[in-house]
């Protein structure tokens, strides 16, 4: 009779646990791609939504919502002084967001103003054009350039000393042009940009390589150049050259990961931490990752925060190059 107690108060007690820890769960998780549909916030969150959904994390899908706007401008300032509070919602972010909270280009709002989560793989930029473009090497696009600045135009996900615009700025240093003189299109983001240049409305698309990887393979665009030390693994990429090869010593790695607002609670943020510490390590998301194109760089918690205040410092000496900030 006591055994038999014992075991029903044991299963009761289970199941408060396991109640316990469904309650913890976000009733509605959202995340927000500060972008239109198709670039690379959007592939972050979708990397998040099916990890999550797969590894049984959450047990409906991850709602992925679009926010397009100075180029993760608006998201940023909506997140810390509209929904700051929201436990449930997580935002992409990626080096090219650093680099504009460097410049200021977010308004009133740092690197401070919220809580970076995690950070869950890296890409790298890439020099893009059409699969019938003239242009057959990097040496090639950087000869017109030098000819004539004026009559290559080139698209970017955002104005003079985004991200997109750094990279080809970097290039256009290293064979001694002035970056100034280049004719830059802004786009909203990745999706966009290859639009623009599948449509013949641009020559070249400063882009990332994990968001051309389906356009690479359906044979619409080609990469002169990738952004790497060395180069990439993975069928669609190993034979692309990297712009040091070519000799354009010019690299430029992108994070992509998540922050959160700044008043969201202590649990909230932790489970959301331990949800991603748990997906990073395991072999599952490897695997999704590797589907996107994407390599591996994780971090959470307080190591991605100190990781992201030095990149922002970096970055501002970086544009202080350039002439981007006083």
């Amino acid at each position: 009779m006591k055994s038999a107690l014992c075991s029903t108060l044991l299963a009761i007690a289970c199941l408060g646990i396991a109640t316990y820890t469904l309650a913890d769960e976000p009733r509605r998780p959202e995340c927000i791609a500060p972008a239109s549909p198709g670039g690379g916030f959007d592939l972050t969150c979708k990397l998040a939504q099916t990890a999550l959904l797969d590894s049984k994390k959450i047990s409906r899908p991850m709602r992925v919502t679009y926010m397009p706007g100075g180029i993760g401008a608006v998201a940023y300032n909506a997140v810390v002084a509209q929904r700051a509070s929201e436990g449930g919602t997580i935002t992409a972010f990626s080096s090219g967001s650093l680099l504009n909270l460097a410049q200021g280009k977010f308004g009133r709002f740092d690197e401070n103003a919220v809580k970076w989560l995690a950070a869950v793989g890296s890409s790298y930029g890439a020099i893009a054009v059409r699969a019938d473009s003239e242009f057959k090497t990097l040496d090639d696009l950087i000869a017109a350039m030098k000819k004539d600045p004026s009559k290559v135009v080139i698209g970017s996900g955002g104005t003079v000393g985004s991200q997109d615009w750094m990279q080809t700025a970097l290039i256009a240093r290293a064979a001694g042009i002035d970056p100034r003189k280049l004719r830059y299109v802004a786009m909203e983001g990745g999706g966009e940009l290859a639009t623009s240049l599948l449509g013949g409305h641009i020559h070249v698309a400063s882009t990332d390589i994990s968001d051309s990887v389906p356009h690479i393979e359906s044979g619409g665009i080609r990469i002169l150049a990738i952004l790497s030390d060395e180069r990439l693994p993975g069928d669609s990429v190993a034979d692309i050259p990297t712009a040091k090869e070519q000799g354009y010593d010019v690299s430029w790695p992108v994070v992509r990961g998540f922050y959160m607002g700044p008043d969201v609670s202590d649990e909230d943020y932790a489970w959301w931490k331990n949800t991603f510490d748990e997906i990073l390590a395991s072999e599952d998301y490897a695997t999704l990752r590797e589907q996107r194109e994407l390599f591996p760089f994780s971090m959470t918690g307080e190591e991605l925060d100190t990781y992201v205040k030095k990149r922002v410092a970096d970055y501002k000496q970086l544009a202080a190059e350039f002439g981007l900030t006083q």
